[in-house]
């Protein structure tokens, strides 16, 4: 490890107050000795820079898929003290509420056949790729309302069961949703992009549950081992990305017109009470809405899929959860021993609230929020539950996904797509993208190991594993 940050435990490391001038709190990295070899020093610079925001309460937190991003590192996480401390765009992203969600079906591995054609089938059924439109475009009054109840205008609109909205971070609607910040260049973004998956690391997969660590939490959870489960991960499409740019220019004069001293200017940032502040938290939550009734309209056309070609009927696919990967939220935690209500800020790290928290599922307050972590194509994704160390060490937050080792342009330029392809369907997962440059961008060798990571919060209890799922089929956008 680097000079400077010291460790703790085997997977917990802190970089002291005094490692960078300006830092108002320590930062606190969960990594193994293997993984902080891909440590990049952009995005421990980022990590500090973090701490030196005003109002951050007990750490700038790192988790073990830590890399690069646009202001915080991705797999950051840092509260504010919603008097003293700061909202920040950067500390959410462009694609606000990207997420993940799981759903469990009824078939055995074994009824699943030929993979291709339930592949092919989703593919044509989930409009993939940059830019794509889905079949209708919704009116700015349908939009207002997916901004505003999000999971339950689309399932109020035939796209689900009131089941689903139970098994969703918030129930699939985040409270303080401000329409009225959303600008109309953002609403004609998001009016053809209902119900479409996106690009870049946007999936949808069949995956195959292989391995059970918690027999208990998985049969709470709805899976077990050799069923079929399906993934989906996408986010707010170009809606979510409009809304941040529109607001990080408000947000860069705030910093500016309330004196803040920011180490990096896209740490943009306004103070959480302000006007500016207010109005970015509640079109970002608007924006997370539209997100949810996004992932709940992909849901409706998986499960419209599996019925036809399995015969399945639409209940029988059950939503496991539904968890947001890129937002800013409004919680209660205990601080040094007293409760406190602050803005917590996930950038590429997911929300792991333990037994007893609020906002959990009320069947499964004992056994803690189901937690979903993504692999890389062809390799394994993770279910997990939330822990009581996660609240008592971050915020009731662990790891997002694999994390990155190269950039999209180095993966494409040194990773043949059509050749991980080819070596993917040997091992019997089909691919089908849009391109194979996307394959390209998305090879497993350009992640970290999606199991190093999950061990690292398993090992630190930060979350714990519950379930292991291969990859039988990908789409990727």
């Amino acid at each position: 490890m680097r000079e400077g940050i010291d460790r703790i435990s085997e997977v917990e490391w802190e970089i002291k107050k005094g490692f960078a001038p300006g830092m108002r709190v320590p930062a606190r990295l969960f990594i193994s000795d293997s993984l902080s070899g891909t440590l990049e020093e952009g995005a421990v610079k980022q990590l500090t820079n973090v701490a030196m925001l005003p109002g951050i309460v007990k750490y700038s937190l790192a988790m073990p898929d830590i890399h690069w991003g646009y202001g915080f590192p991705i797999g950051g996480v840092a509260a504010f003290d919603m008097d003293e401390g700061v909202i920040s765009p950067g500390g959410v992203g462009f694609d606000i509420n990207c997420g993940v969600r799981l759903i469990s079906t009824p078939l055995h591995v074994s009824d699943i056949g030929k993979i291709k054609r339930v592949v092919t089938e989703l593919f044509h059924a989930v409009p993939t790729g940059v830019g794509t439109k889905a079949e209708k475009k919704y009116s700015n009054a349908e939009i207002d309302e997916m901004m505003l109840e999000g999971a339950g205008w689309a399932v109020r609109e035939g796209f689900g069961v009131k089941e689903d909205l139970v098994r969703c971070e918030d129930n699939g609607c985040m409270s303080g949703a401000d329409i009225d910040f959303v600008s109309s260049k953002a609403r004609q973004r998001g009016m053809p992009q209902c119900g479409t998956l996106g690009s870049g690391n946007h999936f949808l997969e069949v995956q195959a549950v292989r391995e059970i660590m918690d027999e208990e939490a998985a049969s709470r959870f709805g899976v077990s081992k050799d069923s079929v489960c399906i993934m989906v991960h996408c986010g707010s499409r170009g809606l979510g990305h409009q809304v941040c740019t529109d607001h990080l220019k408000e947000v860069e004069a705030a910093t500016k017109k309330y004196g803040i001293e920011i180490p990096d200017g896209q740490l943009a940032c306004a103070p959480v009470k302000s006007p500016e502040g207010e109005a970015y938290f509640g079109a970002m939550a608007a924006s997370a809405n539209y997100a949810w009734a996004n992932r709940q309209m992909i849901t409706h056309f998986v499960r419209k899929v599996f019925s036809r070609i399995y015969k399945t009927e639409y209940e029988d696919l059950k939503l496991i959860y539904d968890v947001s990967h890129n937002v800013a939220k409004y919680e209660d935690h205990l601080v040094d021993g007293r409760k406190m209500k602050v803005c917590v800020h996930r950038k590429g790290a997911t929300r792991a609230f333990g037994p007893d928290c609020p906002d959990i599922p009320p069947d499964l307050s004992d056994i803690g929020q189901p937690v979903i972590i993504p692999g890389s194509m062809g390799t394994s994704s993770y279910l997990l539950k939330g822990t009581s160390v996660a609240m008592e060490k971050t915020f009731g937050s662990t790891c997002h996904g694999s994390g990155r080792v190269y950039s999209r342009s180095r993966a494409k330029k040194n990773i043949d797509g059509l050749k991980i392809k080819e070596e993917l369907e040997m091992k019997g997962i089909f691919v089908k993208a849009t391109s194979n440059n996307v394959i390209a961008e998305e090879a497993p060798g350009a992640y970290k190991s999606s199991s190093e990571v999950v061990r690292v919060v398993h090992d630190s209890g930060i979350s714990r594993e519950v379930a292991r799922l291969e990859p039988l089929g990908v789409i990727k956008g």
